[in-house]
């Protein structure tokens, strides 16, 4: 006899199912702040050009170090095996939409007692397969499996952003370390210059032509150079040791790829050996970034991956519907499970449906709710904060090459000043005080451009980053 549905009960079961969450249609560009058309920090920029980032650089020795690191740093093998993990967890969340199937070979022995009677034994082999799958007519699994989909995505995302993030500080590390050895190499002329002139306030003390304080002076200022020749050479050994770990190396403070590139440079050539920024800013679209960067690309996958759990919570109110079989053979004795009239096997269908779990599912409902939105809005955050990087960067690019280009011209006339002072101190015109601080001026104006290149340089890798360039 068939079975008649009332209408009722049909448009109620329907109302029952739509009122179950559905994940909403994302997209990336849609937020709760407005996003400008341009960067409003700098006009001057182009488009995102193909070219990798680290090439721009002009530099081999920088990309050799970024190759290496790519290969060899702990952190990255790190993040492959989590990427790995994800994968594999993926596989295993999409598991149920597939059916169970299990081989569950057995023996039995039963001896049975009964009093006037004496007692019976049985043996019983058996050699069955078991079966189970659930209908995913909701699409329930799907959901969890596209959640887990999403995390491998996010994932993944998370590897390329630390590959980002690995060559960005390499590079820093590489322009850190340059900067490093030239500093020292400066120094060392200071502490060479400084010594020309206690050497020639000495003799001009023996021939009682100067005070002994004059003498004292000098060589103060002499032990002062010294001091900060010292710590030059520290700041190149730990540096060194930092940019050997980034590139998987131990850290034994030996770089020669980089020892032969610095030492081979002296006198004004010292200040050639950073590398000079490309002149053009290829920052493109702010929407653009939205799109490319990493960690907005995992941010916007984990929002998606909570809409797809929060999606598959909900259908825990729906009816499951099982299949649940089991076959194979039973026999008491073991040579006969082969015969073809020792088959046996049993098969149900059924159908689950929660009415009451003491609030369970419903409170997992709200968990995941608040997941989505925490996800929402952390994802808002992310973007909200690499536009303010990129902006950054390009607001820092004009103030430090104007920094860079006045240091220039405080170089070259401490530079200047410097011999006229000598000239001056020789001839009796000016005091001690006067020529030292004027070796003085040079030292720090020569280590200060030497400093303001280094944040030029990296204020660029700090953009690209910011950006999401390629590699």
């Amino acid at each position: 006899m068939p079975i008649r549905l009332k209408p009722a009960a049909v448009l109620g079961f329907v109302m029952f199912v739509s009122g179950c969450h559905t994940a909403p249609e994302r997209q990336a560009n849609r937020l709760d702040v407005s996003v400008p058309s341009v960067w409003s920090a700098s006009a001057n920029t182009f488009p995102l050009a193909g070219q990798k980032w680290v090439e721009s650089f002009d530099d081999p020795v920088l990309y050799s170090l970024v190759e290496q690191a790519l290969t060899s740093n702990f952190d990255l093998k790190t993040a492959v095996a989590r990427v790995d993990a994800a994968i594999a967890q993926a596989r295993i969340d999409g598991a149920a939409l597939w059916p169970q199937l299990s081989f569950a070979p057995g023996y039995q022995y039963t001896q049975v007692r009964s009093a006037g009677f004496g007692s019976a034994q049985y043996s019983v082999f058996e050699a069955l397969f078991n079966l189970s799958w659930e209908a995913d007519i909701w699409g329930r699994i799907r959901s969890f499996r596209e959640a887990a989909r999403q995390e491998v995505e996010a994932t993944n995302a998370d590897f390329q952003a630390a590959r980002l993030s690995l060559a960005a500080r390499v590079a820093q590390n590489y322009f850190a370390l340059l900067e490093a050895k030239l500093q020292a190499q400066v120094a060392e002329q200071s502490v060479a210059d400084r010594g020309t002139i206690a050497s020639l306030v000495q003799g001009r003390f023996e021939r009682g032509l100067v005070r002994a304080l004059e003498v004292r002076l000098v060589l103060t200022d002499l032990a002062q150079a010294r001091s900060q020749l010292a710590a030059a050479r520290n700041q190149v050994q730990l540096v060194t040791r930092q940019l050997e770990i980034l590139l998987g190396d131990y850290p034994d403070g030996s770089l020669p790829q980089i020892d032969d590139t610095v030492t081979a440079l002296s006198g004004s050539t010292v200040r050639q050996a950073l590398p000079v920024p490309p002149s053009q800013l290829p920052a493109g679209l702010p929407a653009e970034l939205l799109t490319r960067r990493p960690d907005l690309i995992a941010s916007f996958a984990r929002l998606r991956a909570a809409d797809a759990r929060l999606e598959s919570t909900s259908k825990l109110l729906l009816p499951r519907i099982t299949l649940t079989a089991a076959g194979g053979t039973r026999d008491s004795a073991l040579t006969d499970l082969i015969d073809p009239r020792s088959v046996v096997w049993n098969l149900f269908a059924g159908a689950v449906q929660p009415l009451f779990t003491g609030g369970r599912i419903r409170g997992s409902i709200q968990l995941n709710e608040a997941y989505v939105e925490e996800a929402f809005n952390r994802y808002q955050d992310v973007a909200l904060n690499a536009f303010r990087e990129v902006e950054q960067a390009l607001a820092a690019e004009e103030w430090l090459r104007a920094q860079e280009k006045e240091l220039r011209e405080a170089v070259q006339q401490t530079e200047a000043g410097q011999e006229l002072a000598l000239y001056s101190y020789r001839q009796g015109f000016i005091q001690i005080l006067t020529l030292l601080d004027s070796y003085r001026s040079t030292l720090n104006a020569q280590s200060a451009h030497l400093a303001v290149r280094r944040r030029l340089l990296n204020n660029r890798v700090n953009l690209y980053l910011a950006l999401g360039g390629s590699i």
